[in-house]
Order: C-alpha cells, then sequence, then structure tokens
C-alpha cells in the first residue's frame, strides 16, 4: 500500500474515532485534547496535499494517540 492510501485511511479511520468519542461523556480537558487532535488531523490533511508523506504520517498518528487516550481510559 502506498502513503497516500495509507494516510487517507487513517484520516478516515480518526473520523471514525471522532464519532465513537461523541458517544462518550467528556471531561473539560478532554475537549481540549480533542480539539489539539483535530489540529494535528487538519495538519495532516495539509501535509498530505503538499505530498510530505512523512509529516502527514507523523501528524495523523499523533493525533490517533490523543484519541486513543480519551478512548480507552
Amino acid at each position: 500500500m502506498n502513503e497516500n492510501i495509507r494516510i487517507k485511511k487513517d484520516l478516515d479511520m480518526f473520523e471514525k474515532n471522532l464519532i465513537k468519542i461523541k458517544e462518550k461523556k467528556i471531561s473539560d480537558l478532554q475537549k481540549k485534547t480533542i480539539e489539539l487532535a483535530k489540529q494535528y488531523f487538519n495538519d495532516s490533511k495539509y501535509y498530505l496535499e503538499k505530498k510530505d508523506y512523512f509529516t502527514a504520517f507523523g501528524c495523523i498518528n499523533y493525533a490517533h494517540g490523543l484519541l486513543d487516550a480519551i478512548l480507552n481510559f
């Protein structure tokens, strides 16, 4: 699988996880963390458009980590 396809799949997965988060009761601190994750998500889309796959992949992975922390704890 090439980098472009992989990153697009990760972007799609992130959006699905945002839907899961809406089903949970979240604190104000968690809301701030979600906003930060969304910023990394948007950064990933920006770098993907620029074909900077390395940075795009790093951004989406960081965004996933932030959401995972909320989803799992």
